[in-house]
């Protein structure tokens, strides 16, 4: 219903629904792995695809890597990255690069690691001939995205950063 109201306000610009599942989600405690992250199961996973499958939408997945880092993140999620209605999205506030337990402080991601995503779906993209990836990068405080002017634009992969909150 929402979609209708959407696409009667500006016919001109399709409406399409997106399902945003946080995949890794930022814990309290440091858990086995002590990297303060908890991975969802595939089965999780799966439902948020079956979900997005009954409204003709996308799914974007969230990474809160904690102490672990995108670059370890990411990769776990190929299969479902793989797929041509499946995103990306990366959350800053709960990257916790200067080791501190994520809720405490604020943390970043800097463009490089931006850069290294917006690469790694580029690849898959390329490979796997998908149509172009979404890379959603929160930021709520201008610390958040370090070294920001340095990230790099591909054909492949569209990058946006939107305004998110804390919590």
């Amino acid at each position: 219903e929402e979609t209708k109201k959407w696409n009667e306000a500006d016919p001109t610009t399709p409406v399409v629904p997106a399902i945003d599942y946080i995949a890794v989600t930022a814990q309290l405690s440091p858990g086995p792995a002590k990297k303060y992250r908890l991975r969802m199961p595939d089965s999780q996973i799966d439902k948020a695809i079956a979900m997005a499958e009954k409204i003709n939408g996308i799914v974007i997945l969230e990474i809160q890597p904690g102490l672990s880092t995108f670059q370890e993140e990411i990769p776990a999620l190929e299969k479902y990255l793989k797929m041509p209605q499946v995103h990306l999205a990366l959350d800053p506030e709960f990257a916790m690069k200067n080791g501190a337990r994520p809720g405490t402080v604020i943390g970043s991601v800097s463009a490089s690691d931006i850069n290294w995503a917006a690469n790694y779906l580029a690849n898959l993209v390329r490979v796997h001939n998908l149509p172009p990836k979404v890379l959603v990068v929160h930021r709520f405080t201008r610390p958040m995205v370090t070294g920001y002017k340095t990230i790099t634009p591909l054909p492949e992969v569209q990058i946006v950063i939107d305004m998110d909150g804390w919590g």
